[in-house]
């Protein structure tokens, strides 16, 4: 069988099934998507509401919560603590099966009907203010975090770090402040996409480099100011005159440092230690195509995000971590043959479930802990559920749902639009794909107007210290304008609070004040980082220099003085102003 081209049902683009794909669907048992990979990410990143939270009275105890479900949505929601006791039983939920009816008209009966969790935590110790974390404590504010301990602000994936504020897509850091992409490093301020470095200031694409500011591509260097040696002694006193404890001092050095960012060579991606792969973010791969963020032993994936820890042989996963196998069209999900299902933490055998937690051979169940054999939420025998589940996936296809824009959905796919329990710039989507209230809507997705919680701002940003050292504790009691004044797309709070947890780190890390409120702080955060899509291109080395003439080349390349012939697959577009280099003459430059 050769490759098809196919018409996605929701964006009319074209895309292409190759034969791989095909034996993969076979090898799980689910016909070809009718969706483009693109547009199947969104319908799963739909379902992710990392940190849109509101205040809601829990439907079990009246007690005041925090949920990421909208108190005015048709949802019973419980806290936590309620929601994971015994108080109550997921299968008094249950229901026959109507072969009458489409199955997602039915789950979408059953998710309206079944208690949900406030919040998706596990183990999170005085860290109320958190979502899809496991192992957390004295954390605020944070979302997707698996090990994180007195850190704030920091969106995922986060695992094993400490002492982190304003962070996103940290490892095994500690110290670290308004930075993304670190791995085993602490002290970083203002960085990104660095390993193995230490108390320094504005670097990006360095490795085991300490005591710098303002450096990029460098490799085990210290005391180095814009990509210059210096002495301990000329570093030390050169670093106090940039004066990074104030908010004057850290803008004039960004803006320096963004010059020289794009006057530096980029690899065509961040890919280490990887076989046969093509996306970014990958470390330690094969065999992977067009995922993202993959690192840690994962294999024979494909069109996936955040798959991590050993996951291998799946498609379209979103989050996919810790062992989880032969996996198709999942979001936040651990275990072995999950198919078309969202928030599955261990078990195996799902099937287009949500929120289930070590269960084992279950179809179309929502909130279930520690069951086997069960449909809707209906306890069976192994015999029954046999016989039983196999007949409803084949009526799936037999009797398709099909949404208010005439979009048919089977079995395979992921849950439709109509079924989504937030709205799109509450979720992750928004933070990837952003679109507007009209596009948003067109697509059959529901939009959040901003509510206007009329705060009483008492200082504006203008009016804050420009030293940190000058910050006295009377700023925890202020409610501070954010800078962007709901001005922006960016999801703005308007206003914004320091806490002290907060205020203690800034001063101990000699950084000032932020400006923006914490959703805009992200939003910056996520602009720093390539977007999940690939182009195909051409090095940009031309010899002895780049082809824009921007960058002289250090060292000879083995393509010598003639243009580089290489090809790849790159998250940088081409009318993009980085200089982007195949890995030979990237590593040329600096290694």
């Amino acid at each position: 069988m050769g490759p098809e081209t196919k018409t996605c049902q929701n964006c009319k683009q074209s895309f292409v099934i190759d034969p791989e794909d095909f034996r993969f669907y076979e090898k799980i048992g689910v016909p070809p998507p009718t969706w483009c990979p693109e547009c199947r990410m969104i319908r799963r990143m739909v379902w992710r509401n990392e940190r849109s939270w509101h205040r809601r009275r829990c439907d079990a105890t009246g007690k005041n919560i925090l949920s990421m479900f909208a108190p005015d949505m048709p949802y019973k929601v419980y806290e936590q603590t309620f929601w994971k006791s015994d108080a109550w039983d997921p299968l008094s939920y249950g229901r026959d099966y109507d072969f009458s009816k489409p199955f997602f008209t039915q789950f979408q009966e059953l998710l309206v009907a079944v208690p949900h969790p406030n919040l998706i935590q596990k183990n999170a110790v005085n860290s109320e203010y958190s979502n899809y974390t496991v192992n957390v404590k004295n954390c605020y504010f944070f979302g997707g975090a698996a090990t994180a301990e007195d850190s704030g602000y920091g969106f995922p994936p986060n695992v094993r770090i400490r002492e982190c504020f304003d962070v996103h897509t940290m490892g095994d850091a500690e110290s670290c402040y308004d930075s993304v992409d670190i791995e085993q490093s602490q002290g970083l301020r203002f960085s990104q996409s660095c390993v193995g470095c230490s108390n320094s200031y504005f670097l990006y694409d360095c490795r085991n480099c300490t005591d710098c500011f303002g450096c990029v591509g460098l490799r085990n260097k210290q005391f180095y100011i814009f990509n210059e040696a210096h002495s301990r002694e000329e570093y030390a006193k050169r670093l106090t005159s940039f004066m990074p404890g104030t908010f004057s001092g850290i803008a004039a050095a960004r803006e320096k440092f963004n010059e020289l960012k794009l006057g530096f060579p980029r690899k065509y991606a961040a890919i280490l230690k990887s076989e046969r792969v093509t996306g970014d973010d990958i470390v330690n791969a094969r065999d992977c195509t067009y995922c993202f963020d993959a690192k840690r032993e994962v294999q024979n994936c494909k069109y996936s995000f955040r798959v991590l820890d050993n996951t291998k042989d799946g498609y379209d996963g979103l989050t996919a971590w810790d062992g989880t196998e032969l996996f198709y069209e999942v979001m936040s999900v651990t275990g072995q043959r999950v198919i078309g299902s969202a928030c599955i933490w261990g078990g195996f055998d799902v099937i287009h479930s949500y929120n289930c937690f070590d269960c084992n051979n279950v179809v179309g169940c929502i909130g279930l802990h520690n069951k086997s054999y069960c449909i809707f939420n209906k306890q069976y025998g192994e015999g029954e559920y046999k016989e039983l589940s196999p007949r409803i996936l084949a009526q799936m296809d037999e009797v398709p749902y099909v949404d208010q824009r005439g979009r048919s959905y089977g079995h395979g796919d992921f849950f439709p639009p109509d079924l989504v329990p937030f709205a799109y710039n509450e979720t992750l989507a928004q933070d990837y794909f952003p679109k507007t209230k009209e596009e948003a809507v067109a697509m059959g997705f529901r939009w959040r107007e901003t509510e206007d919680k009329k705060y009483q701002i008492t200082m504006k940003v203008e009016k804050l210290p420009d030293d940190i050292h000058a910050v006295s504790d009377s700023i925890l009691n202020e409610v501070i304008e954010c800078a962007h004044e709901d001005k922006c797309n960016d999801h703005c709070a308007k206003a914004f609070r320091i806490v002290p947890q907060e205020l203690q780190f800034l001063r101990k890390m000699n950084v000032p004040l932020p400006r923006l409120c914490p959703s805009c702080r992200q939003m910056e955060r996520l602009r720093l980082k390539n977007p999940l899509r690939l182009w195909h291109r051409r090095c940009e080395c031309n010899g002895s220099q780049s082809a824009n003439g921007r960058y002289r080349n250090v060292a000879a390349h083995s393509h010598g003085k003639s243009l580089c012939p290489t090809e790849f697959e790159t998250p940088y577009a081409p009318d993009r102003s980085e200089i982007v280099y195949c890995e030979r003459c990237y590593n040329a430059e600096v290694v």
